[in-house]
């Protein structure tokens, strides 16, 4: 259920029109009320929304256009979110967020484990939406990097390399095939190799939300993370953790 549908003042609404002219969002969702909803929500925004109400049609859409970014219900018709998500990932970064029920902790990490960029509960406002919506297609447009991050120099962690103006992440020579959120999570302890972090940090800095005790999101991130650098978990060469605390980048070169 979407909650709050408000729409903004008059000044706001065309400034974000104007902005989000372009942004393609595919929503695959068997609920059509709620599509609707988010439809009538988001288009005045300047969002182009597209639904599909099953999984397969979901899929072939997904596959076969251009899409700034995909929402996906967990509970579809003909072929689950999960499976969804797994088909997409193999050929696609797209920035997807998946709608899971509310305190359903299992649904979030499974999402998050197949690839998922972030998650919202089944019940949610429209603030909330359009915040999780602008973060990951942020993420995912290196047009849309801040200038500092334009800037920014390559960043140097023994053979990891990290540019955060095209976003090309390489360690030795092998090119990381990364998320936009992966490449933030890294790009966030690399700038703090040799520091740890705690989750609420790493939460804050790359989902740009606030921390949730129970949120093991930045845990199963860590995990992509670690399987893309090769990194075995119990003898790090990469990502260290600090148990109840955080996680810290390391230099292998200087273990």
């Amino acid at each position: 259920m979407l909650l709050a549908v408000v729409m903004p003042a008059t000044a706001t609404h065309q400034a974000d029109a104007a902005k989000n002219s372009g942004t393609r969002l595919l929503l695959i969702d068997d609920d059509r009320a709620l599509c609707r909803l988010i439809r009538d929500y988001l288009e005045p925004l300047g969002y182009e929304v597209t639904a599909a109400h099953n999984g397969p049609d979901g899929l072939e859409r997904g596959l076969h256009e251009t899409w700034s970014a995909v929402i996906i219900d967990v509970m579809l018709p003909g072929m689950n979110g999960f499976e969804v998500l797994k088909h997409l990932r193999a050929k696609s970064n797209v920035p997807v967020l998946m709608l899971t029920a509310r305190g359903d902790e299992a649904d979030r990490i499974a999402g998050l484990e197949v690839g998922a960029d972030d998650y919202l509960p089944k019940t949610f406002s429209t603030r909330e939406l359009l915040a999780r919506l602008r973060a990951v297609t942020r993420r995912a447009s290196p047009a849309a990097a801040r200038p500092d991050e334009k800037a920014e120099a390559e960043i140097v962690v023994g053979p990891l390399r990290l540019n955060p103006g095209t976003r090309r992440a390489v360690a030795g020579d092998k090119l990381l095939d990364l998320t936009a959120l992966e490449f933030d999570l890294l790009a966030c302890l690399a700038r703090s190799r040799g520091r740890v972090k705690s989750r609420e940090e790493l939460v804050e800095a790359v989902a740009e939300r606030n921390y949730d005790v129970y949120d093991r999101s930045v845990d199963v991130h860590i995990w992509s993370l670690r399987k893309k650098l090769g990194d075995d978990p119990k003898r790090p060469r990469f990502i260290r953790t600090f148990r109840s605390v955080g996680y810290m980048l390391i230099n292998p070169d200087l273990e």
